[in-house]
């Protein structure tokens, strides 16, 4: 199988997961635990996101979300586990999905391809395996729902985890540590900008131009911090590893199955973006 059907897998199906590091009822659900969500936003992005690991510490939360400073990961677990259980955070964060999915989706959610396309997700999830993929193995371990949406949120979840995971082992084989991976996140130019990406993550300027230093030296960045050809080149190469790494899940269905999976999700996907799922608020 062409490793492109993971990349084209992916970014159709991730809207229907990435909407709950946005939606309000998130922050919401969170809040109603105890959480400070307002005083400390990353205080229900960190606990709800490593739930599915058990009550671990922050030092296993960043080496597993891997691009996130210590101190960022250290503010965003403050207490996590006193004030709430992860079985109690998982709960509210399958709340969350299941509401801001039925806002955002509407009728779209009664639609029998909603439940063609978690059959499909399903079996697809069901092709991963767990070694060496914590956050996949994490949320693979949970039980599944009943309603069908917050069933297909969850094999979405399984799907992006273990791709993620793998781009991690991607970066890792070539050296890259995580705050130059969140740099040549920026140098890529598709998405992020600096400011916005470092503050997210937690880096202080000297931080990152320490690390963006490093990254010219060795010849990856020109001195506007965009690739030269040989970083563009290792960023390919980390971005071509990791759509390989993830080809198990779509081999499970075949490229038949993974296009018509695309197909069935592309309205909500695309309900997500329209109605700002994916914006912050």
């Amino acid at each position: 199988m062409d490793p492109i059907v993971s990349r084209q897998c992916w970014k159709t199906l991730e809207p229907v997961h990435a909407f709950i590091y946005f939606a309000p009822e998130a922050q919401e659900e969170y809040a109603a635990l105890g959480y400070d969500v307002i005083g400390n936003q990353a205080a229900g992005y960190f606990p709800a996101r490593a739930a599915a690991m058990g009550a671990v510490t922050a030092g296993v939360v960043q080496a597993a979300f891997f691009n996130f400073s210590a101190i960022a990961v250290v503010f965003g677990m403050d207490r996590a586990w006193e004030i709430a259980t992860p079985v109690k955070v998982l709960a509210a964060r399958y709340r969350a999905a299941d509401r801001a999915l039925r806002r955002l989706c509407g009728d779209l959610l009664d639609s029998p391809d909603v439940l063609e396309a978690t059959t499909l997700a399903r079996t697809a999830a069901g092709g991963c395996s767990p070694e060496g993929r914590p956050l996949y193995a994490a949320n693979a371990s949970l039980e599944w729902s009943e309603v069908p949406h917050l069933a297909l949120f969850h094999a979405v979840t399984l799907l992006r985890e273990f791709r993620g995971d793998g781009h991690i082992a991607a970066l890792v084989v070539e050296g890259v540590t995580g705050i130059e991976a969140a740099i040549m996140h920026v140098a890529q130019g598709d998405a992020w900008t600096r400011e916005p990406l470092r503050k997210t993550r937690g880096y202080t300027s000297e931080e990152w131009d320490a690390a963006a230093r490093g990254l010219r030296e060795r010849g990856w960045l020109d001195e506007d911090d965009a690739f030269t050809p040989l970083g563009a080149e290792v960023r390919q190469r980390i971005e071509d590893t990791t759509d390989r790494l993830a080809l198990p899940a779509w081999e499970a269905i075949g490229e038949e199955g993974a296009s018509r999976l695309r197909g069935l999700v592309r309205p909500l996907a695309t309900a997500v973006i329209d109605g700002g799922g994916l914006r912050v608020r």
